[in-house]
């Protein structure tokens, strides 16, 4: 499936995840964690940035931030492009580190902050880098450690975070029993996105209802007002139209105009369609509903089209150059 443009909203709560390229360890040594921590800790203060979370994991970051006067792509871009070139001189490597881009998730405050924190911060406790809670509180690569001893470490916002657990006296240990709290809730998947990108109220296509947006953690309320303000992004222009596009694959395949539209399942055109369907996925972000009437069949049909055209796509070497001709940015 494509993927969306990120959603880059000043002022909101952007929960970023890093991962390294196939799974590989992104930190090697504590001299890389205390670069990446180092870097990070630069651009927060200099980019008026607030942190309420972070954990280094071998092979993956989390980190929660607001960015308030400069955007979160420009700060990510400058720790990421200058820790991967550090990281690969130091480690005598060449090429990507990071696994595609990174990961960021807009979340509504009132709900998930809290949450957010917890469940960041217990991620060396879940990825058995401590064994327990006596030791994560002296983790030096989690935020946990850092509101813990107030040691600065990554520059996040200490006094923020125990200001959301009340009096001043006991906030620190309120806080450290919140996140102990949260143990034996396990993984977690429903913190990772998924608010609802169209609601009923907005749409009266059956299909489109449950269209979720992993872009967003929140309620189907937090998405209409993000809407209503004009904050989402939707599709980019397309490179090509679909009826060119369609052109585009009836010739490749020397089938008659609109030879695709028919029904049917004679393998010529079965593979066109595919193809087709597959190609349309690398501009379109709710795909399946649009290829579908364009097609004049259901997303069911369109989402199988879809895995069949990759498979033929990755095997046929022809279509693969194709293709890259053919959506070539």
């Amino acid at each position: 499936m494509p993927r969306r443009p990120r959603l880059d909203i000043p002022d909101l709560v952007h929960h970023v995840i890093v991962r390294g390229i196939k799974r590989d360890k992104i930190f090697r040594d504590d001299d890389d964690r205390r670069n990446f921590t180092r870097r990070l800790h630069v651009l927060l203060r200099d980019t008026d940035t607030i942190c309420y979370a972070w954990a280094l994991i071998p092979n993956h970051v989390h980190i929660l931030l607001r960015p308030r006067r400069v955007a979160l792509s420009s700060l990510m871009r400058r720790l990421l492009t200058g820790y991967a070139v550090t990281h690969n001189k130091r480690h005598n490597r060449s090429g990507h580190l990071f696994q595609n881009r990174y990961k960021s998730i807009i979340c509504e405050e009132d709900t998930y902050l809290l949450e957010l924190i917890r469940y960041i911060h217990l991620n060396p406790l879940r990825a058995h880098l401590v064994p327990d809670m006596e030791a994560l509180d002296k983790y030096p690569w989690c935020g946990h450690a850092e509101t813990m001893t107030q040691q600065p470490v990554c520059g996040l916002d200490v006094e923020g975070v125990l200001s959301l657990f009340g009096r001043k006296a006991a906030a620190r240990q309120e806080y450290r029993q919140f996140v102990a709290d949260g143990i034996d809730m396990g993984k977690r998947p429903e913190l990772v996105g998924g608010g609802l990108h169209r609601s009923q109220a907005l749409s009266e296509e059956p299909e489109e209802i449950n269209d979720f947006d992993d872009r967003i953690l929140g309620s189907g309320e937090f998405v209409t007002a993000l809407r209503n303000k004009g904050l989402l992004n939707e599709d980019p222009p397309l490179l090509i139209s679909l009826n060119q596009l369609q052109q585009m694959v009836e010739k490749h395949y020397q089938l008659d105009k609109n030879a695709i539209m028919q029904r049917g399942r004679m393998n010529k055109v079965s593979a066109a369609r595919c193809v087709f369907c597959f190609c349309a996925t690398r501009q379109l972000h709710n795909h399946a509903v649009k290829i579908a009437r364009y097609l004049g069949i259901g997303p069911p049909a369109v989402s199988r089209a879809i895995r069949k055209g990759e498979k033929r796509v990755e095997m046929t070497r022809e279509v693969k150059e194709w293709l890259a001709m053919a959506l070539k940015q």
